[in-house]
């Protein structure tokens, strides 16, 4: 799970402090910040603070640590033929791709199937589908025949395809095999 994709809010008596994305914003009382609201898991834990004046003594405070990942890709992007070169081509992790059309009964089936892969592989392959009827011309140039098909992309080359509705493990044992150097 990509720990970018989390979120970490902390609070002392006097001066609020947020951490976002590793970069921390220090923000005056009286300043407002508008947050994201977020659903995943949330814990609280001590955390030692030290006090804006060095006389007192240190306070606890608490932090709390909203993340839930896999919610970070609510959906798999589209690519097309304008973005296929920089998405697909020019990625520098392994990109699986599905081809599918909105007419298709088998795609429908297997979409649920490239979604949680996109979630549960989040930072390691990029996941993208192509609609077949909106750029034909990429279909046309790797001679896909019949939908659903997914290509594997590593480094720009077409490693592997898959075609048909497969279960998520034959996916999922193609994925692990362009994740290992």
């Amino acid at each position: 799970m990509a720990i970018e994709n989390c979120l970490q809010l902390s609070t002392s008596a006097s001066v609020g402090t947020v951490a976002v994305k590793s970069h921390v914003y220090h923000l005056q009382p009286s300043s407002k910040l508008n947050v994201p609201s977020f659903r995943g898991l949330k814990r609280s834990f001590p955390a030692l603070s030290s006090s804006v004046s060095s006389s007192s003594p240190r306070q606890f405070r608490y932090s709390s640590v909203v993340c839930k990942a896999s919610e970070a890709v609510k959906e798999v992007q589209d690519v097309n033929d304008s973005s296929w070169k920089e998405f697909v081509l020019e990625s520098e992790v392994p990109v699986m791709v599905d081809f599918w059309a909105p007419w298709c009964g088998p795609c429908k089936l297997i979409a649920p199937v490239i979604d949680e892969l996109a979630k549960e592989y989040s930072g390691k392959i990029a996941v993208y589908k192509l609609n077949t009827d909106e750029a034909p011309g990429i279909a046309t140039q790797y001679n896909i025949r019949s939908i659903p098909t997914v290509l594997f992309f590593k480094n720009g080359e077409r490693k592997e395809s898959i075609i048909g509705a497969v279960p998520k493990s034959t996916l999922t044992d193609s994925i692990e095999k362009y994740l290992s150097p």
